[in-house]
């Protein structure tokens, strides 16, 4: 996603503007309200949020209160959970913060302690859940550089007014380890597979059964062919196997018969 030279110049210069700032409070040792403050900034400064209408401060949750909450055209977006600068991040912390969001459809949640950025993406399923999508590190950051611009502009009011964030998760989702262990066991793959071992040992006989029992055993992790997620994986990958059997078809219909399949019409004209 092109990030307009207006943001990539704020995003440039802010980030230039507050490493500085940031190692000078690390080496202070400030506390959580201080670091709070240098991130409402940085949200205004940097990534382009209004500080007095679109940042809310101590946003209530359950009687508890999240440090910050971002909002875009009027709606909710983001939790901004907040830790001391020298504290290091754990997941634990978002807890309260994953919880209300999923409840609210609030799909985004960040920890920060200001040097560190983690963005977790909420999943509405039950149990409910957070995937690391994005982690920023900005004292290491190297404001000149195009790739550090992109992953910025994620976090900015511009990149989720263009659901950025969005488009960067599904690039995720989509090579994830459970999509590849998916296609991996899928029967085109094990297929492929066991004519290329034929290739490599002709007169070795392997079935595709034994293939499967192989990877899963022997290649791929546990945690990649277990549990939920791989139970999605495999039947997303079913699915579009199914949907491209059925194009096959049809274009094969269309051939012996001489006719247009619908898959292949050109569209309707129109008037």
């Amino acid at each position: 996603m092109p990030v307009p030279k207006r943001v990539a110049d704020r995003l440039s210069a802010g980030l230039k503007r507050f490493k500085p700032v940031l190692q000078s409070a690390k080496d202070r040792d400030v506390n959580e309200s201080d670091t709070s403050m240098i991130v409402t900034d940085m949200l205004a400064d940097v990534f382009g949020f209004d500080k007095y209408s679109e940042i809310t401060r101590e946003y209530s949750i359950r009687g508890t209160y999240c440090d910050l909450a971002a909002k875009v055209d009027g709606k909710l977006q983001t939790l901004i959970e907040v830790k001391a600068i020298n504290v290091g991040l754990k997941e634990s912390h978002i807890k309260q913060a994953v919880d209300y969001a999923a409840n609210q459809g609030v799909e985004w949640v960040v920890l920060t302690n200001g040097q560190f950025w983690k963005v977790f993406s909420v999943s509405f399923s039950k149990p409910i859940s957070a995937d690391l999508v994005l982690e920023l590190d900005i004292l290491n950051l190297d404001h000149g550089d195009d790739d550090t611009i992109d992953d910025l502009f994620l976090l900015t009011k511009e990149g989720i007014q263009r659901s950025g964030l969005d488009a960067y998760n599904d690039q995720l989702r989509a090579r994830s380890r459970y999509n590849l262990a998916a296609l991996i066991l899928s029967e085109p793959i094990l297929h492929a597979l066991r004519r290329e071992l034929k290739r490599l040992s002709p007169d070795v006989r392997v079935s595709v059964e034994e293939l499967s029992e192989a990877l899963q055993h022997e290649v791929l992790k546990r945690d990649a062919i277990e549990g939920e997620k791989f139970t999605e994986a495999a039947k997303l990958v079913a699915r579009a196997a199914n949907k491209a059997l059925r194009q096959k078809r049809t274009r094969a219909e269309a051939d012996n018969t001489g006719t247009v399949a619908v898959d292949d019409a050109p569209p309707a004209p129109t008037t």
